[in-house]
């Protein structure tokens, strides 16, 4: 029933493919699909990529995932508004990019942060703390802390750049997303991996900054790549006690 896709953007050939079966009727509505490992190893892809194409299928209403029971073909309904179009990153992808980014402008910004910088994020950290539980503001006080790191380099291009990223992750695909994996213990741990950072950038300390930065961002890949659907806590734990990255 499925084939092994080819390199492209994996994530929505996996879309495309899943999505034509059910069109077809060879994955019929009320039935529950493979679980995520499963549809990977036939897939030949990551899981990561499954988990994409999944969240582009749901927000097209063409799936329903159940956290904790696993993903459904839904009644055929309207198509979901707010589906990514075709050249849309997905959110690992995004990730990789702002680990690139991201991890050299902290370095940059600790050796030139100065106390108004300092006290700057410290307004923000203090506001993200009382936040936790409104995942809406939580995310606009995310995006804030990157963007007042990138702004303490005073270059308008990449500060206008950190910000285009970060407003990807308002779409209607990424709130989807983090529908399932953004609550008060990720947004807690967020806001503690953000007060690292900007611990660095106060100490005037480049090589902490970017540590505590990369570390952010390995630490928010893992928390997205839970499964859906599937009791993970084991095996989470020990993707996490081997040290890989697995992300806010």
């Amino acid at each position: 029933m499925f084939t092994v896709m080819e390199t492209r953007r994996l994530y929505r050939q996996v879309a495309d493919q899943m999505r034509s079966l059910i069109e077809r009727g060879e994955l019929p509505a009320g039935s529950r699909l493979p679980a995520e490992r499963e549809l990977a190893q036939r897939l030949g892809v990551s899981r990561p990529t499954v988990r994409e194409a999944l969240i582009v299928l749901e927000v097209e209403g063409l799936i329903d995932i159940r956290m904790g029971s696993g993903v459904y073909v839904a009644a055929r309904k309207a198509p979901a508004a707010g589906a990514p179009p075709e050249d849309f990153e997905g959110p690992f992808e995004l990730l990789r990019a702002r680990a690139v980014v991201e991890c050299a402008v902290v370095e940059e910004a600790a050796r030139l942060a100065r106390p108004e910088h300092v006290a700057h994020l410290d307004r923000n950290l203090e506001e993200m703390a009382a936040a936790v539980d409104d995942r809406h503001l939580a995310l606009a006080l995310d995006r804030e802390f990157h963007v007042i790191v990138s702004s303490i380099i005073a270059n308008a291009t990449l500060n206008r750049f950190v910000g285009s990223m970060h407003d990807m992750r308002m779409t209607p695909y990424f709130e989807k997303l983090a529908s399932y994996f953004e609550n008060r213990r990720t947004w807690q741990a967020a806001t503690e991996e953000h007060r690292a950072i900007r611990n660095a950038i106060a100490a005037n300390d480049p090589a902490a900054a970017r540590k505590a930065m990369c570390d952010h961002l390995q630490q928010s890949e893992l928390r997205l790549s839970e499964s859906f659907g599937e009791d993970h806590s084991s095996e989470t734990a020990a993707t996490a006690a081997g040290g890989q990255a697995g992300g806010l």
